[in-house]
């Protein structure tokens, strides 16, 4: 009997965690969607009627930017939002606050999830040397190229300083870096992509 009872325990608390990991998986992508395209309206709208965010102070959880990469497909756009908190990261991409703003000298850091809340930068690993990633904000769009990836440790912080790598130079060009965890399923790691501004175009 108590064989019986721990085996149907066992069983339950299996289908439960079976379930639980495929809301992970699945079910949280519903609300980033959701979340992306309201955010997504609002940069389009903007971008349409010419207004110009110029130097406006960026708030946390504000759009700061549309990102496109693609070799990741012609309908990959995530809206990267401000900040790099759990709850931002759910919403989807997020620039860490302090680092460079889009175009500008300095580099432009953006995070996301790589298994949840949409899996934004789930194929980053895919991007090779020389590959597009195209930053749209409301009054230009910037494409930056790749330049390289590497796996670090999560304490190795210097890949997000203004010159990755090099904490101590002060920075003399506009780059972008994009993190996300490595491997699927685990933050043992970190994806970096490293890349550098190619060409700017005003609206």
């Amino acid at each position: 009997m108590l064989l019986r009872t721990c085996g149907e325990l066992s069983v339950t608390c299996g289908l439960v965690m079976l379930l639980f990991c495929g809301y992970l998986l699945w079910g949280t992508g519903g609300y980033t969607e959701w979340y992306q395209q309201q955010v997504k309206r609002h940069l389009h709208d903007a971008a349409g009627s010419g207004r110009s965010g110029g130097l406006r102070r960026v708030h946390l959880g504000d759009a700061v930017a549309l990102l496109r990469i693609p070799r990741l497909g012609r309908d990959y756009e995530y809206a990267v939002l401000e900040g790099v908190t759990p709850q931002d990261l759910r919403r989807g991409p997020g620039h860490y606050p302090g680092t460079a703003l889009p175009g500008r000298r300095g580099n432009f850091v953006v995070s996301g999830h790589r298994t949840t809340y949409g899996a934004p930068f789930n194929r980053i690993d895919e991007l090779r040397r020389g590959d597009a990633l195209v930053v749209d904000t409301e009054d230009a769009r910037y494409t930056y190229r790749v330049t390289g990836t590497e796996i670090v440790s999560p304490a190795e912080v210097d890949v997000i300083a203004p010159v990755p790598g090099r904490p101590d130079r002060p920075p003399d060009r506009a780059m972008i870096t994009l993190t996300t965890c490595h491997p699927e399923y685990s933050a043992r790691q970190r994806l970096i992509v490293h890349g550098v501004l190619a060409g700017t175009t005003r609206r």
